[in-house]
């Protein structure tokens, strides 16, 4: 009986330090993310106070994390300040085309290089695949004397119409997804009569829209925070995008020398919470479409 006693409370008080021990690490796990979220959420938080300051808080030194007082002004200062709704209409514009076509071309040519079999196919994937590494910049002088050619610079074509002729990481994307669906699918449907669009439309593209959201995410990113492009095609304030309507805010004559740093980053956050909102409400799709695709295949 006393050896039972001995041994029961000795388990008993295992059990109590590996319960302790679990809580530690996990308090320890909690307080190290929170660190973390507030090292990382620092810049924002800082934008978010600043577009809230008046011109003298933001200069002062030591600098003050909260405003004196909340001035809301200055967002509605901004949109008095610059044509702010047309740099919105052109962002969204150039950014809606810009994902249409990226999700059209790159799902077409990821289905022909993953359900097709032809002479040089991998040959010509590796081809594709090796663009990724060419800097962006080779390409600045080509494409801009090809669009003044085409007489498209000062207009929002040159922004989007590339978008139309596909993406190599986003062909790869969708390939590595489309690599994860068995054939099977494919000989049933032709079995009963379908043909490779119909394959394409109805079966495969109901699947793989965790992919195409993941692809549509990262292109209205892309075009949404683009600014060289934008610097090099528009010289007219009526088509610039909002990446390229922030740094009119430095361009502006200044009203008795006064900054007008608080505007900008009121701008910035207007310009941002696009983004945030399209990150929460498609972060599952995202997150499910990168694992799918970016990690199997």
């Amino acid at each position: 009986m006393i050896g039972e006693r001995i041994a029961t409370r000795s388990s008993t008080m295992a059990g109590s330090r590996t319960t302790i021990g679990r809580i530690t690490r996990r308090s320890l796990m909690y307080l190290l993310a929170g660190f973390l979220v507030i090292l990382f959420m620092g810049p924002f938080l800082w934008t978010l106070s600043s577009s809230l300051k008046n011109a003298q808080e933001i200069a002062l030194f030591p600098p003050t994390l909260l405003p004196r007082r909340l001035r809301f002004e200055n967002y509605a200062e901004v949109f008095q300040t610059v044509p702010m709704w047309t740099f919105i209409r052109n962002s969204v514009q150039v950014s809606v085309l810009a994902v249409i076509g990226q999700v059209i071309t790159a799902t077409l040519v990821a289905y022909g290089f993953s359900r097709f079999r032809f002479p040089g196919r991998n040959a010509l994937f590796m081809v594709l695949i090796s663009t990724m590494i060419l800097p962006r910049e080779v390409l600045l002088i080509p494409s801009f004397l090809l669009f003044k050619f085409l007489g498209m610079i000062n207009t929002l074509t040159p922004l989007w119409i590339p978008s139309f002729f596909g993406g190599a990481f986003y062909v790869f994307l969708l390939r590595q997804f489309f690599m994860t669906l068995p054939q099977d699918l494919d000989e049933a449907a032709k079995i009963d009569g379908a043909n490779s669009f119909q394959i394409l439309a109805f079966i495969l593209v109901p699947l793989c829209q965790p992919a195409m959201a993941t692809v549509a995410i990262f292109a209205f990113l892309a075009h949404w925070n683009e600014f060289l492009e934008p610097l090099i095609y528009l010289s007219s304030k009526e088509n610039f995008t909002l990446a390229l309507g922030l740094r009119f805010f430095q361009q502006i004559p200044n009203d008795a020398q006064e900054p007008r740093d608080q505007l900008m980053m009121a701008a910035s956050l207007v310009m941002t919470t696009p983004v945030l909102a399209l990150f929460f409400v498609a972060q599952r799709y995202f997150i499910r479409g990168i694992v799918m695709s970016g990690i199997k295949g």
